[in-house]
């Protein structure tokens, strides 16, 4: 399996990937410059990790986030988190359109809530496929 995955981390890489970490990494560069919102800078940044190499990996709720998170969410979902969303979906279709993209458009769209509420959920490693619970 973990071949597998590293063979479709390659492929997604190169195909999606990286166009998406520089997203994440543009909206944490924005995210630093303003200081008070160092915290989304710094959850943009682990996203983008995770977006770089997703298969292998999934996200979870960090035990204890609260009502700060959830605060954080919808500021983030204001200012960031919908564009990201978005670039998700539009990158997603021409992935579709391909038959060997399809996985790699279903991946991308299940990293659509991840992007849209990264405070309060960790990233961490699974033998489980892309997604699945």
């Amino acid at each position: 399996m973990k071949l597998f995955h590293l063979l479709l981390n390659i492929i997604w890489l190169v195909f999606c990937g990286i166009w998406m970490a520089i997203g994440y990494l543009i909206a944490a560069i924005i995210c630093f410059i303003l200081i008070i919102t160092i915290p989304f800078g710094v959850a943009s940044l682990r996203i983008a990790g995770f977006v770089l190499w997703p298969f292998g990996r999934t996200t979870v709720e960090k035990p204890g986030a609260g009502a700060g998170s959830f605060i954080g969410n919808v500021i983030w979902v204001i200012f960031a988190g919908w564009w990201l969303a978005l670039a998700h979906l539009v990158t997603s279709i021409p992935l579709f359109l391909s038959i060997i993209g399809i996985p790699f458009g279903w991946a991308n769209l299940k990293l659509i809530p991840i992007s849209l509420m990264p405070l309060g959920r960790e990233v961490v490693p699974t033998d489980q496929g892309f997604g699945e619970r």
